[in-house]
């Protein structure tokens, strides 16, 4: 058991915020939540104290940990609510939202006006990896500042420190960049096999044991045959993230047009009323535009025949 450890103040207790709320109440920190909607905080009645704002919840905190949908949703609690000036000097603040690099810059120079120190830590490995404890946790900032919050960020996963702040958010650009891009290869290659009468379950299978091997073909490839779409990424957060992987590259002067084309798909996914889809939903887009549907037979004629 720990002794002395941090008060911990928890500002959004979402899908991944309430799992990992979980594991640092299960190791004994104390907690400070607060949640838009109040009510989800409630779970954790008796376990930690609740706040009706951010600035009663970080009052008292000595590591504030963000958790929040985007980057505006950061900027409106942070700077907007008042919070700022009400963090303690001496504070660190570890926003593990999913925000632009340029964002992330910009909070630290403020917070270190006030003496707070900040990391940028965004996460990868969805809502099963936060309730597992093993999230893959990108972390940009000073190497001391980073040090300070490994007894906090190791319950949660495994963290790691990109570079300095701004690096965390680059890093998971690059991790949604590969991850959307891989979900619209999956759908359409179990898309492809199935047309041509192969049976898409065998297909994932086989693939399994080849070079084409991946988390995603594992995970969301029996998601897509199994038509499971419950959010664990909800679509319009991969359709977020792609959208500020295409601004950061135009920043860059780069083309990214794999990136583009996927963005343009989870758009029209959007559109036509899949936003809180899991992002592995990307198939039913491509079934849209097909006009045909992967769990669906479609034997062709042996030759001869």
């Amino acid at each position: 058991m720990r002794t002395q450890q941090p008060h911990i103040a928890f500002l959004g207790i979402g899908l991944m915020g309430m799992p990992m709320t979980a594991n640092l109440l299960q190791v004994g920190f104390p907690m400070t939540l607060w949640n838009r909607t109040r009510s989800k905080c409630e779970v954790f009645a008796g376990q930690a104290a609740i706040a009706d704002d951010p600035v009663a919840a970080v009052a008292a905190a000595d590591v504030v940990i963000l958790m929040l949908e985007n980057g505006e949703v950061v900027e409106e609690v942070l700077v907007g609510s008042g919070m700022l000036d009400a963090l303690r000097s001496g504070s660190l603040v570890i926003d593990m939202s999913s925000v632009q690099p340029s964002l992330a810059r910009h909070h630290s120079a403020l917070l270190a006006e006030r003496g707070v120190d900040y990391l940028d830590a965004p996460v990868s490995g969805g809502t099963v990896g936060a309730a597992e404890a093993r999230l893959s946790i990108m972390a940009g900032g000073d190497e001391a500042v980073f040090e300070r919050a490994q007894p906090v960020l190791t319950v949660l996963g495994r963290p790691l420190r990109i570079g300095p702040v701004g690096s965390g958010q680059l890093a998971k650009l690059a991790n949604q960049a590969i991850v959307g891009i891989t979900i619209g290869a999956v759908a359409e290659a179990l898309l492809l096999a199935a047309e041509g009468g192969a049976d898409p379950l065998a297909v994932r299978e086989a693939l399994l044991g080849g070079f084409a091997h991946s988390r995603i073909l594992d995970l969301h490839g029996q998601r897509m045959i199994e038509r499971d779409f419950a959010p664990g990424a909800p679509a319009r957060i991969q359709l977020k993230d792609l959208r500020m992987i295409l601004d950061e590259a135009r920043a860059e002067g780069l083309t990214l047009p794999l990136a583009e084309q996927t963005y343009q798909r989870y758009r029209s996914l959007v559109a036509n009323g899949h936003s809180e889809v899991d992002h592995s939903g990307l198939l039913l887009e491509l079934e849209h535009l097909n006009g045909t549907r992967l769990t669906e037979a479609h034997p062709k004629p042996e030759a001869g025949h």
